[in-house]
């Protein structure tokens, strides 16, 4: 069975699509980086938008989804971004959880797995 990467870099892809089934890298804001949770979150779903449509699919077709908050406290925030985003019916099998990330700028990671 093939193996697709897309937007392959030297230490990682953003996605990759094996068989039916696409994963994306943990996305971070780039151009909202320190700003709110809300636009960090934004910025963030348009991007995993941008990955899934590179593989063929689309967030009917989501399976889980990882969250990544660097204050839980700001979880209500985030999840309003996140429930005008997913579709209806279609909501993932979904873990949040508070952690460090790799820098002081980003207050939100997302990671998703999809179906083609």
């Amino acid at each position: 069975m093939s193996i697709q990467r897309i937007d392959p870099g030297p230490r990682m892809s953003m996605a990759v699509v094996h068989g039916d089934t696409v994963y994306t890298a943990g996305q971070v804001a780039n151009e909202n980086a320190g700003g709110s949770v809300a636009a960090q979150t934004k910025e963030i779903l348009a991007k995993i938008d941008n990955l899934l449509a590179k593989a063929g699919t689309d967030k009917t077709k989501l399976l889980s989804a990882s969250i990544w908050l660097t204050d839980v406290a700001t979880f209500q925030e985030m999840n309003g971004v996140w429930d005008a985003w997913v579709a209806p019916g279609c909501a993932p099998a979904r873990a949040t959880v508070e952690a460090k990330l790799a820098s002081p700028q980003y207050k939100v990671e997302i990671a998703v797995i999809a179906a083609k």
